[in-house]
């Protein structure tokens, strides 16, 4: 999520600011509630930031500020987008905006013993910045989220002068989301390119989804519309006012007019295109609406197609399946990185372009952050191979200490999930995964009928008798299709045997998805499966 603190000095003596303040839909909860980075451990250790430094504008950078920062109420400085952004969010949780600060890309600032300058870097979303940190006699390089596109659609290519005249710089705290990835990531002008020649060729409606903040895509949508003769309408609460906030901004000054959703039903299939929300099977999305044909205005169906011109986000996949095989079942055709990966290019640098950037900045050491250990890994290789010391994979609520002796890890605190819930941030103890009988709620009964299957597997036979009762409501859809896939991949010999293999899987499930954890009572009965039938 995205919130990083830098501190200078020693105990409570020491200076903090924010780097970020990201949040992420839990959409594996009941109605995918948000969850925004724990205040506790800042809270015990009396960190206060004396400010709040956005790199950029999306929102797993800027999503729980609005949640966070009443608790700080400290400076916030944002470059233009990220500020407008902010103001939105504010405006809509009753907050004043006053302490939202725009600095332009290049521009330098002071704070307590801190001096910032932002430094213009190519992402999927116009006037990301890079931080140069300074504090005392250390510098450090915080690259938030880049890549090295040559073509972006929006803003001009990264200065390689600007960058190598910081050299040499202390410590650089990295992006390692596409470390693993040899070569360079694909530009946004060749993904343009491939998105035009798509959409030139399909013949009925053609719904596009891509990430809201993707405004180089956006753009790169409306002008392949444009050039075919085709409509443009938006879908989402997120992509209208994304675009509403980047027109203002000058941004989209070429983007085509607009139609309204309610009109789409009135226009020809071959002149329609919509940007829709939705890529990551989100419940609530649009695309989910229309791959069940429950959108009001809209029904999809054979000889219309559905573009995916975004990356499943990882923990994702299942529900983008899904969404997916619903398009499908009604006779769409799906087109998505899989099968089309000249549709999408990542925001993230692959392993040439972090060797040009290191060249460029020549560090002493590397931090390697976001991804997973496997990614930080590959970003520890890399570094070695370049000669900078890299002696730490972080986690989150480590507590890591950089002076004249390098690198330490001083802490590792807990970081238990807070989900916003009722207009109030929360933390959740039953997330944390360590369940005890003071969080348990209620009485789960569940009782199913299986049959062993030909593979060694189990099957559920006829309908799930189900009694929840008494506990807190869940998707009971998500929680069938999840039963069916564990109970095909447990190859238990007995009824005595599937239970024992069955129950801690259904506590975990429940534990994920509930607050309060239900005592859980478990029936399995054995059936025969029903006879396949031969006959010609």
């Amino acid at each position: 999520m995205n919130l990083s603190l830098y501190g200078h000095g020693e105990g409570q003596e020491a200076d903090w600011i924010a780097v970020d303040c990201g949040m992420m839909i839990r959409q594996d909860l009941p109605d995918s509630p948000l969850q925004v980075p724990n205040q506790s451990t800042l809270d015990a250790l009396g960190i206060v930031p004396r400010a709040l430094v956005i790199t950029h504008g999306h929102e797993d950078h800027i999503g729980a500020a609005a949640w966070l920062w009443p608790k700080w109420g400290c400076p916030i400085h944002a470059t233009p987008l990220a500020a407008g952004l902010l103001r939105a969010k504010f405006n809509e949780r009753g907050l004043a905006t006053d302490a939202i600060r725009v600095i332009e890309p290049g521009e330098a600032m002071e704070t307590g013993p801190f001096t910032l300058r932002f430094l213009p870097v190519t992402h999927s979303i116009p006037e990301s910045c890079s931080l140069l940190i300074a504090a005392g006699e250390h510098r450090v390089l915080h690259t938030g989220d880049w890549k090295l596109d040559p073509d972006p659609l929006l803003g001009a290519p990264i200065s390689s002068t600007t960058f190598r005249a910081l050299a040499p710089v202390d410590l650089v705290v990295g992006d390692s989301t596409n470390a693993p990835l040899p070569g360079d990531s694909r530009s946004e002008g060749e993904v343009a390119r491939a998105l035009a020649h798509t959409i030139a060729r399909c013949e009925g409606r053609v719904i596009v989804s891509c990430f809201a903040s993707n405004l180089a895509r956006i753009l790169a949508i409306g002008r392949a519309a444009q050039r075919c003769g085709r409509r443009v309408s938006l879908m989402g609460r997120s992509m209208e006012r994304m675009v509403a906030t980047a027109r203002g901004l000058g941004y989209l000054d070429d983007f085509p007019p607009l139609v309204p959703s309610s009109d789409l039903g009135y226009l020809p299939p071959e002149e329609v295109l919509v940007i829709a929300t939705g890529s990551q099977g989100e419940s609530r999305a649009a695309l989910q609406r229309l791959a069940r044909g429950r959108h009001r205005f809209l029904e999809l169906g054979p000889g219309d197609s559905v573009i995916f011109s975004a990356k499943a986000i990882p923990g994702n996949e299942l529900l983008i399946e899904r969404l997916k095989k619903g398009l499908r079942h009604q006779g769409v055709e799906v087109l998505d990185e899989f099968n089309h990966p000249e549709l999408h290019a990542s925001g993230h640098p692959a392993q040439d372009e972090l060797r040009t950037l290191y060249g460029w900045v020549r560090p002493r050491y590397l931090l390697p952050v976001h991804g997973e250990p496997r990614h930080q890994q590959a970003h520890r290789d890399i570094a070695e191979e370049l000669g900078i010391q890299a002696p730490l994979s972080p986690l989150n609520g480590d507590m890591i200490r950089f002076d004249a002796d390098g690198l330490t890890r001083e802490g590792r605190h807990t970081q238990s999930p807070c989900i916003v819930s009722q207009d109030a941030v929360a933390p959740v103890p039953g997330l944390g995964g360590h369940q005890g009988r003071e969080n348990r709620h209620g009485s789960l009964y569940l009782a199913l009928s299986v049959a062993i299957t030909e593979q060694g597997g189990w099957t559920r036979i006829g309908r799930l008798m189900l009694d929840a009762g008494e506990v807190q409501a869940f998707d009971e859809t998500d929680f069938c299709d999840w039963l069916d896939d564990v109970l095909e991949s447990l190859h238990a010999e007995s009824l005595a045997d599937l239970r024992l293999a069955l129950q801690p899987r259904l506590i975990g499930w429940f534990a994920d998805h509930l607050r309060r954890l239900p005592e859980i009572h478990l029936q399995i009965l054995a059936m025969e499966a029903p006879a396949a039938d031969h006959s010609e």
